[in-house]
């Protein structure tokens, strides 16, 4: 059954057509990739999802209900959550009060602390470093946070924007084992990622984004195989 459904949205900035008619399918418990070079119009996907722009043409619908244009503030009580590109820890408060911010929406303590222990499940390093200050992370850590505070909002869906950025390896390999540890545990994902490789190593199905435009779409295994894709994504001649 389809969670989220975008429907031939166009979104502009000023009088830049960002946006042309892309339509998107997210089923409940998938995880499903955009992939693109820069400027393709994959984070502005999201920010159209979220409500941060508002499309000039098409719909968004969620669990069956149209949220074209609601507030990004507002869709989080719906159970929608979205990790940023470029991370956006408060940087100035610990760990845990990151963590802490990102159950502002509920009011179910239990059930916030257990959501507490499972985002420290899942990165220890936090669990480790719950008291220090934010800004004092390293740049897989903070993403980590990141990821966990938009956990701590007990989302359905859960978008990611370029969670790979500037991270060495290793944590590369932690995050994405996390994201699909989160998936497991019932989270639907709508991922966005330039690293088209391992997006689609964890995807079942993906987007391919050219300016404003989706090109190919199919199940990541397929677009694994795929010529255009291997040489343009994946670096391959």
């Amino acid at each position: 059954m389809a969670m989220l459904e975008i429907n031939d949205i166009h979104t502009y900035y000023g009088n830049i057509h960002a946006l042309k008619g892309i339509s998107i399918t997210v089923n409940e418990g998938e995880i499903v990739t955009l992939i693109g070079a820069n400027g393709a119009g994959k984070t502005t996907t999201l920010r159209t999802i979220t409500g941060l722009l508002t499309p000039r043409q098409g719909s968004i619908i969620y669990d069956g209900e149209d949220i074209t244009g609601i507030p990004a503030h507002k869709l989080v009580y719906k159970r929608v959550a979205m990790v940023p590109e470029g991370r956006g820890v408060f940087s100035k408060l610990t760990v845990q009060e990151n963590l802490e911010m990102g159950s502002y929406s509920r009011n179910d303590k239990d059930g916030i602390a257990n959501d507490l222990e499972r985002v420290f499940t899942l990165f220890p390093r936090l669990k480790e470093r719950r008291k220090q200050v934010a800004g004092t992370l390293s740049g897989g850590e903070q993403q980590m946070l990141a990821t966990g505070r938009a956990m701590m909002a007990a989302p359905r869906l859960l978008m990611l924007d370029e969670p790979s950025m500037g991270l060495a390896p290793v944590l590369v390999d932690a995050v994405f084992d996390a994201i699909v540890d989160i998936n497991k545990e019932g989270t639907t994902i709508l991922l966005v990622e330039q690293n088209a490789l391992m997006a689609l190593s964890i995807a079942d199905r993906g987007y391919v984004l050219q300016t404003g435009q989706i090109v190919v779409q199919d199940k990541a295994s397929a677009l694994k195989e795929n010529e255009m894709v291997q040489k343009a994504y994946l670096g391959m001649d």
